[in-house]
């Protein structure tokens, strides 16, 4: 790995262990965690590798081979607003870590992110692989849950990004070849493992060549305006609400939707909109998996894909050209836009019989459509895999 050749031209000497962290794909169950939604997804067998080692001053130094410039601080001594660099997620984390537990040494490391950055949550996969290694050399041993609630609580109250906790809980509750099936209203999960004789499948990346930041996305505005459709449903039906950031549409019946949602601006019914049918798909899709039905399962991924665009109003033309382009591929099941949605990649789940096809012919269309992004489009051809191990 190239953050163990890093860390030993830094350091002269090798590194104390490597953490790593897988990333994630959701196929079905986009852009509701944050409502309370249920949601579904698999860890895969590419993600975040820290290099790292011991430091008894409680300095945590770090240096990422996606990043030029090497970040510091003292665990006890985190800047409190975030600096607006690559190693934010990682103060928030510090931060969370502290609150929560003694905490005395740091850390010097090498951060290597396998694919590029945007839409395979890297950004919960490197806070995770970083707590993970600094718990390591304080012998600290925090559930699982609380790990995720770490990173979670890193994001959004550091970073200042509306997430939910579908990354989190993919990247470490995950089993390859299981879908993990999550409703985040309690935190409960099922891991449905793949039928005998699916049919057998892959899980294909698309990288746009466009690498995204939620920071500066309309992520944020989209959670906003979905939690204003619920805080209207709510005073339209006479049901009890509170603050506006404790409101969820989670918490109003599809049928008080139905009743009231002409009335809603129309910006804020298309979001109602994709959370209740969206939430209908997870538990279709999660049905069609438990069947064996990954045909099926595919084509719901495929009406996640198009509710993103049209109810949830993301996607770049770059994007949304590669959704189009993918989807209509022999040998693909379904797929969507993977992440936010803004920039980033696209996955699928594919036969692998038909991959190399898949991966010329939407490489040939796309790049013929945004010759700029030639050097910069990739495939990436992935299998599920085990979440974080502690």
């Amino acid at each position: 790995m190239k953050c163990i050749s890093r860390f030993e031209s830094i350091y002269h000497r090798s590194p104390q262990a490597v953490a790593f962290c897988p990333y994630r794909v959701c196929p079905v169950g986009a852009h509701v965690d944050h409502q309370y939604g249920k949601v579904s997804g698999f860890a895969i067998d590419r993600g975040i590798h820290i290099a790292y080692d011991t430091k008894l001053n409680g300095i945590v130094e770090l240096a990422s081979l996606q990043f030029p410039k090497r970040a510091q601080w003292h665990v006890r001594d985190v800047f409190e607003t975030r600096r607006g660099d690559w190693a934010d997620y990682l103060r928030g984390a510090t931060i969370e870590l502290v609150r929560r537990y003694p905490i005395r040494n740091g850390i010097s490391g090498v951060i290597e992110g396998t694919l590029p950055i945007g839409g395979l949550s890297s950004s919960a996969a490197v806070t995770i692989a970083f707590l993970k290694a600094l718990c390591r050399v304080n012998d600290l041993h925090p559930a699982q849950h609380e790990l995720i609630e770490m990173a979670l609580m890193a994001e959004i109250n550091y970073v200042g990004v509306s997430v939910g906790k579908l990354d989190q809980c993919c990247e470490v509750y995950s089993k390859k070849d299981h879908l993990l099936y999550l409703d985040t209203l309690d935190d409960s999960f099922e891991l449905i493992p793949a039928a005998p004789g699916v049919k057998p499948w892959k899980i294909g990346i698309f990288f746009s060549g466009l690498e995204r930041n939620l920071q500066s996305s309309r992520y944020n505005m989209r959670v906003d305006e979905v939690r204003s459709a619920a805080y209207a449903l709510k005073a339209y039906a006479g049901m009890e609400y509170g603050k506006f950031r404790e409101t969820h549409l989670r918490e109003v019946p599809r049928e008080v939707y139905d009743r009231f949602k002409d009335r809603l601006p129309e910006t804020w019914r298309r979001r109602a909109e994709h959370f209740y049918t969206e939430f209908e798909r997870v538990e279709r899709g999660a049905a069609a998996w438990r069947a064996g039905d990954i045909e099926t399962y595919g084509r719901i991924s495929t009406e996640s894909g198009h509710s993103s665009i049209y109810n949830w109003e993301t996607g770049s033309p770059e994007l949304k050209l590669l959704y189009e382009l993918i989807v209509r591929q022999d040998g693909v099941y379904g797929g969507r836009f993977s992440g936010a949605g803004f920039k980033g990649c696209c996955m699928a789940l594919i036969d692998p019989a038909y991959e190399d096809s898949i991966a010329s012919a939407v490489r040939r269309a796309y790049i013929a459509e945004f010759p700029a992004l030639a050097d910069r489009f990739l495939y990436s051809g992935c299998y599920s895999s085990n979440g974080l191990s502690l």
